[in-house]
């Protein structure tokens, strides 16, 4: 579980720079409990430049305060993060709507996608504003003109938020544990023996770990996804249109899942070749794989997936073909 600051509960609302600043000083100190938690407050880099009151953006409002508050809010919102777009999950063409106000492009539409696609991501909003009730109702319009809603929990008072946090399970903090997890919870995918020891000795990163599940949560769903005739469901077909299409650099999310290049397959085919988990005599081409993008990791996996053959996990860790 991790957090995002609603950017859409800035709208030039503060009279003045004192009201601006109690509600800064409560979002820092649930930031402040969020990492005592060991968990994160995602912020947008485009919120330095929100309006704050009406004539001034959250830039100009932050230069008002003393100094110190002046520094430590300056470093988050600009060096230390971490911010939801490096990790952004939907795309600019995802339709996402709240209460007919479309919300994509927003923390509040990054989290809703997370959150039906399975990574558990909540609200945090700047008082006053219109956003003070929770749940969120979100929509998530698909092509076909269906729905998906969830309710995002939406925090504003720090006391109420470190009750939440006290009464929510441990966050993973190591890589091993995430091992432990994978594999007692998601008993479609096979794992070689190895797939998990490429991690050691990287910094373990918790919003790295949660990504890793969610990847491996995908395939594991879709590894379900077959009729009794070994064709894909339509929750199959699905999935497969979500994660398995998409455009790199579209300004948005790209596909979750992708083939490598011609040119990597060429330059770095040794790597992304492994033994077959069954038959050592025999190897695995795996240059499908499952991105991670702060820091750059990579879930790679046997393709093509189908009803009849194990789904092999051979490889988790630093991207294999940076150059």
């Amino acid at each position: 579980m991790d957090f995002l600051v609603n950017d859409l509960s800035l709208d030039g609302q503060f009279p003045d720079m004192n009201s601006f600043r109690y509600s800064i000083q409560r979002v820092m100190e649930i930031r402040k409990i969020a990492l005592r938690f060991g968990r994160s407050l995602y912020c947008n880099r485009k919120i330095l430049h929100t309006k704050i009151t009406k004539d001034k953006v959250m830039q100009q409002a932050v230069q008002t305060l003393p100094k110190n508050e002046q520094r430590a809010l300056m470093q988050w919102l600009t060096q230390h993060g971490p911010f939801w777009e490096d990790i952004r999950s939907h795309g600019p063409d995802d339709y996402i709507e709240h209460k007919d106000r479309i919300v994509t492009d927003s923390a509040v539409g990054e989290a809703a996608w997370c959150c039906i696609n399975g990574i558990n991501r909540e609200l945090v909003s700047f008082i006053p504003s219109d956003w003070q009730f929770s749940p969120v109702h979100v929509d998530w319009v698909l092509d076909n003109g269906s729905k998906k809603t969830v309710a995002l929990m939406n925090q504003w008072d720090p006391s109420k938020f470190e009750a939440v946090l006290k009464s929510a399970p441990v966050p993973i903090n190591s890589w091993r544990q995430l091992e432990e997890i994978a594999k007692a919870r998601y008993i479609q995918l096979t794992f070689t023996v190895d797939a998990f020891v490429h991690l050691d000795g990287h910094p373990f990163v918790v919003s790295a770990a949660e990504r890793i599940l969610f990847i491996l949560e995908t395939l594991n769903r879709f590894k379900l996804c077959f009729d009794a005739n070994g064709q894909r469901t339509h929750e199959g077909h699905e999935i497969y249109q979500n994660f398995f299409t998409g455009k790199k650099g579209d300004g948005g999310r790209g596909a979750l899942f992708t083939d490598s290049s011609d040119s990597e397959k060429e330059e770095f085919g040794k790597e992304m070749t492994f033994e077959h988990p069954e038959d050592s005599s025999k190897t695995l081409m795996c240059s499908w794989h499952g991105k991670i993008q702060t820091p750059q990791f990579r879930v790679h996996f046997s393709w093509p997936i189908r009803a009849e053959d194990p789904l092999y996990v051979v490889y988790i860790g630093p991207k294999i073909t940076k150059r």
